[in-house]
């Protein structure tokens, strides 16, 4: 018996449900009531018809498609698109030739480009004397950071606006929108209890195209009865039981990351920290890259005030060298545990801070010839060296004899803090700083 599928022959309906049911208008549109509630900007020019060149910048998922092709809709010009990787600059060249000469015709042209942060810069050089003259509208949607993927210069032209992960409540109307669609499944009645639309909606993670392929997938695989189906809790077990991450090594979300793991063992949460590094690790994130932001944290936020730390993070690093993932991931989350609970001092990075600080404004001062080394006869006619005080024939292994080029003499870089062994090395500077006091230089 030659069974039909649940979907009409035509193209309409063999498309993805995302497609499927895709909004027409604002109203609806789920999502981004920041941007498109009543009265909110966007949605005020899109209304209005007044739209300027725009980046929508926001996760997969979250409507920017969707969100072009309603503000195309309303707009009275004509729509084109181009693709990052079937778009050669002659070919954008050509069309924005096309749109220049519509455009002293009295005729408008909105250029969507979906994923413009694949542009090269070659190619999105070529958009921009076209944006500049107003021959074109450009509507760019990205998932990246538009400071870091897109030309300050087209850049600086587009307003910027952020979308934003859809929350569960949202990705609920999505969902329920899709099951009432008459695009959505036509012929078919689909049984599916609030609690299992929860739960798609929550495996999701802000993204609706997620959602839509779920559930479009758990009615494919649901008890099906004539036109009916329906969609039980172990269905969908098996589609929803491991959440996918976002994670790109190279883009903003790779730098939002390690921010938060720094700024997490710099606060000392140490929960916080194991979450944001498992976070890194389940992403795909390169071991060795964790592990020597581990030896950096190591002098930078805890420095003297616990040495050990230092050694901590690099035998990690070695460990993590020998094993790699997945063994290595409990090697670095004992470093991160300890780098979150040791004391915390900052002094070691200010101090170089401080000293570069210095030298930029000083410039390449003399070494003091006391402490010039003179290797040869004409370096010790010179004095190289003359004057030299050996610290370790002393008693208190201490000497009046001056290191600091004379401009610096009095400078201090390094300022001890109260936070665990450093009080061993704030005791000592003073007992040194007292030695001094007693034994000014001659």
């Amino acid at each position: 018996m030659h069974q039909e599928s649940i979907f009409a022959p035509d193209a309409s309906q063999s498309s993805p449900l995302a497609n499927r049911v895709r909004p027409r208008n604002i109203d609806e549109f789920v999502g981004q009531d920041h941007l498109l509630g009543k009265g909110k900007v966007l949605r005020d020019l899109i209304e209005h018809d007044q739209i300027s060149s725009l980046i929508l910048w926001g996760p997969p998922g979250v409507g920017k498609t969707s969100l072009a092709e309603i503000i195309a809709q309303h707009t009275k010009a004509h729509f084109v698109t181009f693709s990052a990787v079937t778009s050669s600059i002659k070919d954008i060249k050509k069309i924005m030739e096309t749109a220049e000469q519509n455009r002293q015709y009295g005729e408008k042209t909105l250029c969507f480009i979906d994923e413009i942060h694949r542009f090269n810069k070659a190619q999105q050089d070529a958009f921009l004397p076209f944006v500049e003259r107003g021959s074109i509208t450009l509507i760019g949607a990205t998932t990246e950071n538009p400071s870091f993927e897109i030309n300050a210069a087209l850049l600086s032209r587009c307003k910027v606006f952020v979308m934003k992960s859809l929350t569960v409540k949202d990705l609920e109307k999505v969902l329920q929108r899709a099951l009432h669609h008459p695009n959505g499944f036509p012929g078919l009645t689909v049984h599916c209890r609030p609690q299992s639309l929860q739960l798609i909606a929550q495996f999701a993670n802000g993204d609706a195209r997620i959602a839509l392929n779920t559930l479009e997938m758990a009615v494919l695989n649901g008890q099906r009865h004539d036109h009916e189906v329906t969609i039980t809790k172990d269905d969908l077990s098996q589609l929803i039981n491991t959440k996918s991450l976002r994670y790109d090594q190279h883009g903003e979300e790779h730098y939002n990351l390690i921010s938060a793991l720094h700024k997490s063992m710099r606060n000392s949460d140490v929960d916080a920290a194991i979450y944001w590094c498992s976070r890194m690790l389940d992403g795909g994130e390169d071991p060795l890259y964790l592990a020597r932001r581990l030896v950096r944290f190591a002098s930078e936020d805890i420095g003297l005030a616990d040495p050990n730390a230092l050694l901590i993070a690099t035998s990690t690093f070695q460990a993590c060298q020998f094993l790699g993932m997945p063994e290595c991931d409990v090697h670095l989350t004992e470093c991160v545990i300890y780098l979150a609970l040791a004391p915390k001092s900052n002094t070691v990075y200010v101090a170089r801070q401080e000293a570069q600080r210095t030298i930029k404004k000083t410039g390449n001062l003399s070494v003091p010839l006391q402490i010039r080394n003179a290797p040869t006869k004409l370096m010790k006619n010179l004095h190289y060296g003359d004057h030299y005080q050996y610290a370790h024939d002393t008693k208190d292994k201490l000497t009046s004899m001056q290191t600091m080029p004379p401009e610096l003499i009095g400078k201090h870089f390094y300022t001890p803090t109260d936070q665990g062994m450093e009080t061993h090395f704030a005791r000592r500077l003073a007992q040194i700083k007292e030695w001094h006091r007693q034994h000014p230089a001659k």
